[in-house]
């Protein structure tokens, strides 16, 4: 049986550690090598430098470390005892320096990213009037992890770039500004990542059972504090209320009479499906899947507004009913020409040519809205090498055609017909090394590489294809008033 362990930090981070006899004092912030988890027991073990990020005593009495591995992706942050640390080589320790009249801080690194953090209980008289009012989603997504509160007085915009002016700062009140500077913020930059300070927390669920698969979790997000204490929370597939028992998730599939996405079928070709979901007419269903994607998106902070949004829900069909795959959402009015805001593939289902589907199916409701789209950037690492598999062949594809029928094409040509921004198009023809100097003038042309690639990726996704006859979709028209998401 799985041990479970208490999500909350150790109340003295700082306590000593004894090993072998001799007493080491780990704080937040050292830095050192840790032994790096691997599948198979006769591999040579291998140490990496990493961060302790937060602290901990589980319920065995042992301390545990949350570290971030240095020059890696956060999906890999862990939990590791002591055993896996390497005490023989030096320990790099947060450096402190003066940080005003008297006081002395630690600056070496920021514990802004998922380090244990002081209350903020305490909320400062001048700002409760701004505090945001969420609806009843508030009462049982509880952050599992205080946020961080930032150690300079830097401020950090939306694209994360530091900016001493009109961003929000990291600390206990990011997240709490008027609605109205909400609705502002989600029309003008078209994001449901609006708070920084989510990017801030340790990874708080280690485990989902989602379907019959057990998926280990990648990054945070925010289910109530309670849940962080299981070994395994399960999620119903269907309408996707999480529980944090077998026994309450079999209570609930005994009464639950759901077996698709409660939206519009907008596509059906052999056992994939694709359901449109209006965000605001079903928002329990949609912040249900942003608390479940957020496991595994990190670029992406949960934001609770999803009425600005449309859900596009991939499902594999069977005798059982319709099991989402993946999804991506988009914008009902995009001010920057948009097609997506966010997507995923779950895990479990990843390296099967689903993510290039999904891309697929987001540009063909393009052209048939007539327009040109471009994804929410930035991309993440997956997203942005999907996005760029998915435009190499398409364009690929497209150049190949136009050369047996001996027509000319320009950039602008390329973009009308497959609805990809000329942006993303030249980028695309930049990274194949296509675009080529001739007689004073850019010309494109393929090598023998690229042409060799294309083939070899056209056969492997000659299954993942969308049928532009199966699908069955008006673009939706919304009034004025429909998008006053007040």
């Amino acid at each position: 049986m799985s041990q479970r362990f208490s999500a909350s930090p150790s109340p003295r981070p700082e306590t000593p550690t004894h090993v072998n006899g001799s007493t080491l004092d780990l704080s937040i912030g050292c830095k050192l090598f840790v032994e790096v988890k691997k599948g198979k027991r006769d591999q040579q073990k291998e140490f990496r430098k990493a961060e302790i990020l937060s602290i901990r005593t589980n319920n065995a009495g042992q301390t545990e470390y949350y570290v971030h591995f240095l020059e890696f992706n956060k999906r890999l942050d862990e939990w590791v005892g002591i055993e896996r640390l390497d005490l023989s080589r030096e320990i790099e320790r947060p450096v402190k320096k003066r940080a005003g009249k008297g006081s002395i801080r630690e600056t070496d690194t920021p514990p802004c990213i998922g380090s244990p953090m002081r209350d903020g209980s305490r909320t400062p008289a001048s700002s409760v009037g701004q505090k945001r009012k969420i609806s009843s989603l508030e009462d049982f997504s509880n952050p599992a992890t205080p946020l961080v509160e930032q150690l300079n007085d830097d401020y950090e915009s939306v694209d994360g770039n530091v900016t001493p002016g009109n961003a929000t700062p990291l600390g206990p009140m990011a997240a709490t500004f008027s609605k109205e500077q909400e609705i502002e913020r989600l029309r003008t930059s078209g994001s449901m990542t609006q708070s920084h300070s989510e990017i801030s927390r340790v990874k708080n669920l280690e485990k989902i059972h989602f379907g019959e698969y057990d998926v280990e979790t990648w990054y945070f997000s925010p289910y109530p504090r309670e849940y962080s204490e299981a070994a395994v929370v399960y999620i119903c597939e269907f309408c996707l209320f999480h529980f944090i028992s077998e026994k309450q998730l079999r209570r609930h599939c005994a009464k639950c009479t759901v077996r698709h996405p409660p939206g519009n079928e907008i596509y059906r070709c052999d056992d994939i499906s694709f359901f449109e979901i209006d965000g605001n007419k079903q928002k329990v269903y949609c912040r249900n899947l942003c608390l479940l994607s957020k496991l595994f998106l990190d670029h992406k902070t949960l934001y609770y507004d999803v009425d600005p949004f449309l859900f596009y829900i991939m499902c594999k069909q069977d005798e059982y009913g319709c099991h989402m795959i993946g999804y991506f959402s988009k914008e009902k009015e995009s001010t920057e020409g948009y097609n997506l805001a966010c997507i995923l593939t779950l895990p479990q289902h990843q390296r099967k040519g689903f993510g290039r589907l999904l891309i697929a199916f987001s540009y063909e409701l393009s052209k048939k809205e007539g327009k040109v789209g471009s994804p929410e950037k930035p991309l993440s690492d997956l997203g942005l090498l999907s996005y760029r598999s998915y435009w190499s062949e398409v364009i690929v594809e497209l150049l190949i055609e136009t050369k047996d029928l001996n027509e000319d094409i320009a950039i602008e040509d390329i973009s009308a017909r497959t609805s990809i921004a000329t942006t993303d198009i030249i980028q695309t023809l930049q990274t194949l090394g296509a675009i080529k100097p001739f007689k004073g003038q850019q010309i494109i042309c393929l090598s023998d590489g690229v042409i060799a690639s294309f083939n070899k990726a056209k056969e492997k996704h000659k299954n993942r294809r969308i049928e532009e006859s199966c699908l069955q979709w008006t673009p939706p028209h919304f009034t004025s008033n429909q998008l006053r998401y007040i």
